[in-house]
């Protein structure tokens, strides 16, 4: 069974546009993030996704627990995080088209957060807003089958895959399988389907723009719960998505040093290359810039250089 949504023109304006910036974000290699920029988007995720549940922890104390460091704070909010860690850390371990995976990624995340970690709920739950109950969650009986159609939707639908993870996360949270941390399952689960098509959603913070835009979160899932249907959710789920893969690409027009460029070219290529390749991921440098650069680069031992004037070719020395 399909859940309920229509497709508007402004999800396929959304569509469109993200699907232009995958694109160039491919284009430009940042498909494959240096390490450095790797390790910053995962602490923005793990930042944002617990923020939103109430964990005090700031980005710097989420990188110290990261490396190995001990800190001071509350010990729910470090379990939180160190739960967290572990399960980002495995990211590709997990079939998001797998109830059991799915359970088995909520046992990681819950562990000493709570008595059922990996399993259903066993009783009706009520989310509150304020003194009044926002939404009544289906019954807990009814919890596995509904699970189970909901993973079968996104196994079978014909439906592109943007869509489809926006509606999984929308109708996870209606169903509210578990006790608790049924908003960071969501968000996860999302990231997961994603990543499935377009692995470069490892890497994508999105749940640093509803951190910012917690209200317009919310709010959108009242929407579509009193609307009896996704859309709402997934025209906001869209655009945080599409306003994610532009600050990745904008992260490339950001004052770079001659330094800052070789770094990151130097991590993210893996073979040979030339100055026009070198340039397509540098699009605003002059190919004089690109020329210093690369002589700076080579001179450093970063690169070897073969070949003279346009036949130049560069290696990465490793």
């Amino acid at each position: 069974m399909t859940p309920p949504y229509q497709i508007t023109p402004e999800i396929l304006k959304l569509i469109t546009s993200i699907s232009e910036k995958i694109g160039q974000i491919n284009a430009k290699f940042l498909d494959k993030p240096s390490p450095k920029l790797r390790k910053e988007n995962r602490i923005k995720t793990i930042h944002s996704s617990l923020s939103i549940e109430g964990n005090t922890l700031t980005e710097e104390q989420i990188t110290a627990l990261i490396e190995n460091k001990r800190i001071i704070g509350p010990e729910k909010d470090v379990n939180e995080v160190l739960n967290a860690i572990k399960l980002y850390n495995q990211l590709q371990a997990f079939n998001p088209n797998s109830v059991k995976s799915f359970l088995s990624a909520h046992e990681i995340l819950m562990k000493g957060l709570v008595s059922d970690n990996g399993k259903f709920r066993k009783k009706g739950v009520g989310i509150m807003a304020g003194n009044k109950i926002a939404h009544m969650a289906p019954p807990a009986e009814n919890v596995p089958h509904l699970m189970s159609d909901l993973f079968a939707y996104i196994k079978t639908s014909q439906e592109i895959t943007l869509i489809k993870s926006c509606v999984f996360h929308y109708e996870m949270e209606f169903i509210h399988p578990f006790i608790d941390g049924n908003g960071r399952m969501g968000r996860l689960w999302q990231t997961l389907i994603l990543m499935n098509e377009y692995p470069v959603f490892e890497f994508i913070p999105f749940e640093n723009i509803i951190h910012k835009t917690q209200d317009e979160y919310y709010h959108a899932l009242s929407k579509s719960d009193k609307s009896g249907n996704s859309t709402p959710f997934i025209e906001y789920m869209l655009n945080v998505i599409n306003d994610s893969l532009y600050n990745m690409l904008d992260f490339k027009s950001r004052i770079m040093s001659t330094g800052d460029r070789l770094t990151y070219f130097s991590e993210i290529c893996e073979s040979e290359f030339s100055r026009k390749e070198y340039m397509s991921v540098f699009k605003d440098i002059s190919s004089a810039t690109a020329s210093r650069d690369l002589r700076q680069g080579v001179e450093l031992g970063l690169f070897e250089k073969e070949g003279d004037k346009t036949k130049t070719i560069y290696r990465i020395k490793k």
